[in-house]
């Protein structure tokens, strides 16, 4: 998988967070003013864009990934663990040194498998649980 990292948000990203967090898992999801000025990043199989997640600073000095995404088809595959291993080795090398993120709840067990640790206590957004997450890069 090649993966790109953009600036402003790609329409290849908001193609893959429109089908998996609107269509598939019915959350809302639009542009927002932290897509303006998050990186961007998108993974490719050939040309076809597969998953997608957003990062940007936070005030306490490390990064939140967000709208993290891999279309249906290519789960369990390693896509996603492939994907977050790209950013963090893209962060790392901006001298960031950890990121968190707000988990969906049934997603917490993915993301412990790739170093991040819970680090607060469940909650809900958009009517779905999520749970905040961190891992020291």
């Amino acid at each position: 998988m090649e993966i790109k990292v953009y600036t402003s948000l790609p329409d290849e990203a908001m193609r893959i967070r429109t089908e998996v967090f609107v269509k598939e898992q019915g959350f809302i999801d639009f542009p927002d003013e932290t897509d303006l000025v998050a990186l961007h990043f998108v993974g490719y199989i050939g040309s076809l864009p597969i998953a997608t997640c957003r990062a940007f600073a936070d005030s306490d000095g490390g990064y939140v990934l967000g709208r993290f995404a891999v279309l249906k088809e290519y789960r369990g595959k390693g896509i996603g663990s492939e994907l977050l291993f790209e950013i963090c080795k893209e962060l790392r090398s901006r001298g960031i040194r950890f990121l968190k993120l707000h988990s969906q709840y049934p997603a917490k067990d993915f993301y412990e498998k790739n170093g991040f640790e819970i680090c607060g206590e469940p909650e809900y957004e958009q009517n779905a649980l999520h749970v905040w997450m961190k891992k020291m890069l």
